[in-house]
């Protein structure tokens, strides 16, 4: 009923940066928070991001002042803008928004199919 489609990963030297894309669409009717989750290689997920419809935003503290969050409530799109990025960022990255559907007055939470992001020393 609603995809997040992910887009912007790659292969990137240290020290250089990435912007992330996660666009939202199918049978939307409001999107609260959104947000970026990484996992590496052997390790659990982790947050990186949120930010909700309002702005407000979250960000894990190894990751402030490298990484922002930003989001486009007209197109329920959800932007990370990486950084200085270093070879532990490398992981997959995940898009995860908290949908209300025009379906049913719930709120669902979905996840993108994720991103590749591969940090080179």
């Amino acid at each position: 009923q609603v995809q997040l489609v992910e887009s912007g990963g790659g292969l990137v030297q240290a020290g250089g940066s990435l912007r992330l894309s996660c666009a939202a669409s199918g049978n939307i009717f409001s999107i609260n928070a959104m947000g970026w989750y990484r996992q590496a290689p052997g390790k659990q997920r982790e947050l990186v991001a949120t930010i909700t419809r309002g702005g407000s935003t979250n960000y894990a503290d190894s990751l402030k002042g490298r990484f922002t969050i930003s989001r486009d409530n007209a197109k329920n799109t959800v932007y990370l803008q990486m950084n200085s990025l270093k070879p532990e960022d490398t992981a997959v990255y995940y898009c995860n928004a908290g949908v209300v559907l025009t379906t049913k007055p719930s709120l669902y939470d979905y996840w993108g199919q994720g991103t590749q992001v591969t940090v080179s020393s």
